[in-house]
């Protein structure tokens, strides 16, 4: 195997399939061929259309991206595969890795994490959604008994939901416009409310819509002295929200969260291995099936792009399946 195919953002709102040459692997290197990929919708429709600014082309930057924004780049980072050359432990092993949308690649095989059995490879391409999830409640840190709300029910909000579902005692409820996730939200183990009827007086919201209104819903919902952990990643579009009112009297607060940097509550004791290593072990669970909403070939990605950065659905997280990926599902 010394060549393959790999997604390219040629230019803002394009894509196309281009040729790559593999190098050789070292004696440190696994080479992987996909299985499949998973497309982060939230950011990934931002780089597509070209709405990285300026001031983030370095933060924003993929483990293992090429180019720049806002294009020609190569970018993404769900990636499940299995090793065809490497260390021996590892041959034939299904891993998942921060890599891009492309159809074989070499990299270090500390880049690899191991998939644990039980967790079927098209679930396994959660596991960069489910490590921002745990990050999220490590900024968080709900208390047992908490009355929480995460606003948002896309890929992200519902990853959380599922988390902070788990917390014993812990009363959540997911806030959307779209009346279609309430069965989703059932699956995670929260409630559901659209926005004007969701409940208020929270100790804890998790803000993860990526719009002023919703964050403006999320500050509405919380008690004196609460708190909004904010997830979502705005690009370069402005937010508006509203400081005045009760917002001081009731001293709020807004806390950024990202994944970026393991969450100070557990930075120094955890690494960012370590952290994607207990995602992948929370991926047993198959309560996160339903964000796997739709399944699309590789060839057509480029098509797929365009039609998630116009909004034409509110898919969750839509699976990219490669050549022979089905032999990753046992």
């Amino acid at each position: 195997m010394t060549t393959a195919a790999a997604f390219w953002v040629t230019e803002p709102g394009h894509g196309e399939i281009r040729p790559v040459t593999l190098p050789e692997p070292g004696p440190g290197d696994v080479l992987v061929r996909t299985l499949r990929t998973g497309i982060s919708r939230g950011t990934e429709t931002l780089v597509f259309g070209g709405h990285v600014p300026e001031s983030q082309h370095a933060t924003m930057r993929a483990p293992f991206q090429e180019g720049d924004f806002p294009g020609p780049v190569k970018y993404g980072y769900l990636n499940v595969g299995v090793v065809e050359r490497g260390p021996e432990a590892l041959v034939g092993r299904t891993v998942f890795c921060l890599f891009p949308h492309q159809t074989a690649y070499v990299v270090p095989a500390a880049a690899v994490t191991l998939v644990p059995d039980g967790v079927p490879a098209a679930r396994a391409v959660l596991a960069g959604t489910v490590e921002t999830a745990v990050n999220a409640l490590w900024d968080a840190r709900p208390l047992i008994g908490d009355r929480v709300a995460v606003v948002g029910a896309g890929m992200v909000g519902c990853a959380v939901a599922r988390l902070l579902a788990l917390v014993p005692g812990v009363t959540v409820t997911l806030v959307d416009v779209d009346e279609s996730r309430s069965p989703v939200a059932a699956t995670l183990g929260a409630g559901f409310s659209v926005p004007a009827e969701a409940p208020g007086g929270l100790d804890l919201v998790v803000h993860t819509s990526g719009t002023s209104a919703g964050l403006q819903t999320s500050l509405d919902l919380l008690a004196p002295d609460g708190e909004v952990v904010e997830l979502s990643w705005y690009g370069d579009a402005p937010v508006s929200v509203s400081l005045g009112g009760s917002f001081h009297s009731r001293r709020l607060a807004v806390r950024a969260s990202q994944v970026g940097e393991v969450a100070a509550a557990r930075r120094g004791r955890r690494t960012h291995a370590e952290r994607l290593a207990l995602a992948l072990d929370l991926l047993r669970d198959p309560a996160f099936d339903p964000l796997l909403t739709g399944e699309s070939r590789f060839e057509d990605l480029p098509d797929v792009m365009a039609e998630l950065t116009e909004g034409a659905t509110r898919t969750l997280c839509r699976s990219i399946i490669y050549p022979d990926g089905a032999a990753g599902e046992e």
